[in-house]
């Protein structure tokens, strides 16, 4: 049976059951039990290689003494033992690690371990019906197989796709097309510290990840590859995701990646410690921050509106020389009041030299919002900024799952990026003009008509003027018209 047919049926028999309700429930299901596994045979790997490692995990716990259905036969618990065995045992001694006690390579496991099952819960009520998705999981995925372990990443990134219908989760994907050419052209490379500070689901790391791990030709590269790859999220299921994706891709201990909120720590706290070379990332947007996480940034920036809040935090999080790409929606580019502010510190502290627009739909169906990948290097003013508008591809009037955004639509970008001129794509604004027009950065295309924006306002006032012209037409045929009669 195929790893997609596995999850597939794995969903089926989850939807049988009372407590799981809805997608999102269940891709949090099956996110606890697949890291679970994948956890279990990437140490039982490490055991292997090193004799004197000793697993964080009780043996009682392990994987192979309760969910291994075909060595233990008869005696898999089931029912409303094996509901005992997860719900009073194995979470809550993995939420309560005493990480202290570990040393060596059991401690990153340890701290991984409480990292993921601190906020992690197992929604199903039937223990047969859990009994069952173990078996398939047990049966049909064997991580340490090279076929499986070469597989799997591709039907990860499925399961993650299914985010994007799961209620509010789709805030937690991006599209792989957008992640892999967002990367592409910030180009990481080997010694820099990779961060995303809303982390997702972990699209962006995964491809920077994937980009420099053929640079990586030595042990210790690779080693040290693993440690620069950081990311930050603030909810339990993304960041139980993301970490799993990460092990699939090759990272076996994620513990880079923090389960917290980045924006929670007061900016003045963050120090050159805490500066990363390369900075890529696409925080919520739309929503609002609790009470108070404005007051962790300086009046002049304070909004509880999460993604310019993050675009401040990344302001700040760059070294000097460093390069970041936020995906942002059009109403940051063309909001005024805190997001001029906002925009004015990013054009004088950083060198905002490119903008690509994307078309709607790209977030669909959890937004269909516009919007735009900011690129930048921190350390040098801007002087000019250029805007490409990126189009859907021929046919298209939308993006859907059965027509989603793919990396190839990107090549007219990545052919203009190095060799940079107007086309009716591209253009580019001076900072003098950005600044003339009170830091307005939603830049229609001059070689489109009416590609812009307008006020509603401005948009009534020409419907007005239009009815009163085609009005005053009429009266004037009337009146010929009349004149005609009379004269005849």
């Amino acid at each position: 049976m195929s790893l997609s047919t596995t999850i597939k049926s794995i969903q089926d028999i989850m939807r049988k059951d009372a407590g799981v309700d809805g997608d999102a429930q269940r891709i949090g299901q099956l996110g606890w039990m697949l890291f679970f596994k994948i956890y279990s045979d990437l140490e039982a790997e490490t055991e292997l290689e090193d004799d004197t490692y000793e697993s964080p995990v009780p043996s009682q716990l392990r994987w192979a003494a309760w969910a291994d259905g075909t060595a233990l036969g008869a005696s898999a618990p089931t029912g409303d033992d094996l509901l005992a065995l997860v719900d009073n045992t194995l979470f809550p001694t993995l939420k309560n690690l005493d990480i202290a006690q570990f040393s060596g390579k059991a401690r990153p496991r340890a701290e991984l371990l409480r990292n993921v099952f601190e906020d992690a819960y197992n929604y199903m009520k039937s223990g047969t019906l859990m009994r069952q998705v173990i078996n398939k999981i047990n049966d049909d995925i064997d991580f340490n197989e090279s076929a499986t372990r070469h597989t799997f990443g591709d039907i990860y990134e499925q399961i993650l796709k299914d985010l994007q219908g799961a209620g509010n989760a789709g805030e937690f994907y991006t599209p792989r097309a957008a992640t892999q050419f967002t990367v592409d052209m910030v180009d990481p490379r080997l010694g820099e510290t990779v961060l995303d500070p809303a982390c997702g689901t972990g699209g962006f790391l995964t491809c920077a990840y994937e980009k420099l791990r053929s640079q990586a030709d030595t042990p210790t590269k690779l080693a040290a590859l693993k440690a620069s790859v950081q990311g930050v999220e603030k909810k339990s299921l993304p960041h139980l995701l993301c970490v799993t994706n990460l092990m699939v891709h090759g990272i076996e201990v994620p513990t880079g990646i923090r389960h917290g909120n980045t924006l929670a720590r007061p900016l003045r706290d963050y120090g050159r410690q805490d500066q990363v070379d390369v900075i890529v990332t696409n925080p919520p947007f739309g929503g609002m921050e609790e009470d108070g996480i404005e007051n962790n940034f300086p009046a002049e920036f304070r909004t509880r509106e999460t993604a310019d809040l993050f675009l401040v935090l990344v302001m700040e999080l760059l070294k000097d020389g460093g390069r970041g790409a936020i995906v942002l929606p059009d109403g940051t580019l063309f909001g005024e009041g805190i997001k001029t502010r906002i925009k004015r510190r990013l054009l004088e502290e950083c060198n905002l030299h490119t903008i690509v627009r994307l078309p709607k739909g790209v977030f669909a169906p959890y937004t269909t919002i516009k919007t735009n990948i900011l690129f930048f290097t921190k350390g040098e003013p801007t002087k000019e900024t250029w805007f490409y508008e990126h189009p859907y591809p021929d046919g298209y009037k939308s993006y859907s799952k059965t027509k989603p955004m793919r990396i190839e639509e990107f090549a007219p970008e990545k052919a203009w990026w190095n060799a940079r001129e107007e086309n009716e794509r591209a253009w580019k604004v001076t900072v003098g003009e950005i600044a003339a027009g009170g830091y307005n950065l939603d830049i229609a295309n001059p070689h489109v008509v009416d590609a812009g924006h307008e006020d509603p306002d401005v948009l009534l006032a020409r419907y007005a003027e239009a009815n009163a012209e085609v009005e005053a037409a009429r009266e004037s045929l009337r009146a010929t018209l009349a004149e005609a009669l009379v004269s005849h």
